[in-house]
């Protein structure tokens, strides 16, 4: 299906106005989950992004039916990668020991951009150079970089410090993972459809969190920053950014928005920094760095792409 320029160019633009609102998730999530949970925090945000993001499709645009017309490998893979992602990344942000780990795992999650491209090789016929193997090791060094203290550089060290806590990096890592393949599947699997399912993903993986609280626990103390923050959260990252990114990812200029996208570690870590007060060590910048500069030279070395 050949789309409009200007159709593929607003979806595009989209797509970097998502990334944009993403930077802000790690820093305002755990300020919330602080307050109130976690699991909590999490369920709610999703929970009353995806009803805005529905009652604006039904409503608002009057398109119910299109959801269910779209492609059923669409709705329910993808469906499930992305409740898979909600749950890693805020168990992540939640299990973290203090605000200095959740900027650690934050930068590890943000290996995403870097494994699109790797995904996008098999599942969309990326065609690669060999500069894309160097730029993903650079990518890689970052991560393992990441969760090191500052004055602490050793294999031994990183070892401790995962032993010590190891969960919500691995979780990280496996939401860097699986918003990868979402990425890239939604693409393979519903490319050019018009709508999307991201509000009744989200809502679905809100409901996943909201049955998961009981085993955590959670005492939540509620303020007025504490509601601010959670209406925050589910309009701008959950609502829009999600729904702005599946546009992108299915009528976009994918390898744009993805070389964009490498950003978001720098403005992330920017942002965490400033809003929970963390004192970045010069280590942290340089993992950030790294996954930056290896995901460009990775998407430097991508020469076509199938549409």
């Amino acid at each position: 299906m050949t789309l409009p320029p200007e159709r593929r160019g607003l979806s595009t633009a989209l797509g970097l106005v998502a990334i944009v609102l993403w930077s802000a998730t790690f820093a305002v999530s755990r300020s919330l989950a602080e307050k109130i949970g976690f699991v909590t925090a999490g369920a709610g945000m999703l929970i009353a992004g995806g009803v805005l993001g529905c009652l604006y499709v039904a409503i608002i645009e009057g398109r119910r039916a299109i959801v269910f017309r779209l492609p059923r490998a669409y709705l329910i893979g993808c469906g499930l990668l992305l409740c898979a992602y909600m749950v890693c990344l805020f168990l992540a942000i939640g299990l973290a020991a203090n605000r200095q780990q959740t900027v650690e795992v934050g930068i590890i999650n943000y290996l995403w951009p870097g494994l699109t491209l790797v995904f996008a090789i098999p599942i969309l016929g990326a065609k690669v150079r060999w500069s894309f193997f160097v730029g993903i090791a650079m990518a890689a060094a970052g991560a393992v970089l990441a969760p090191l203290r500052l004055s602490e550089y050793s294999a031994g060290t990183l070892l401790e410090n995962l032993r010590t806590n190891p969960l919500p990096y691995g979780l990280a890592l496996a939401g860097a993972i699986v918003w990868a393949l979402y990425s890239v599947l939604s693409r393979r699997w519903a490319g050019g459809a018009e709508g999307g399912g991201v509000p009744l993903f989200t809502l679905a993986a809100g409901l996943v969190l909201l049955a998961l609280r009981p085993a955590f626990h959670e005492t939540s103390c509620w303020s007025l920053q504490a509601a601010g923050e959670l209406a925050f959260m589910a309009v701008f990252p959950v609502m829009i950014a999600y729904a702005f990114w599946d546009r992108a990812m299915r009528l976009g200029n994918v390898t744009l928005v993805a070389a964009v996208s490498y950003l978001t570690p720098l403005l992330s870590t920017a942002l965490s920094a400033l809003y929970l007060g963390v004192d970045l060590g010069w280590n942290l910048w340089l993992a950030c760095g790294l996954i930056v500069a290896g995901a460009a030279l990775a998407r430097e070395a991508v020469v076509k792409t199938k549409p």
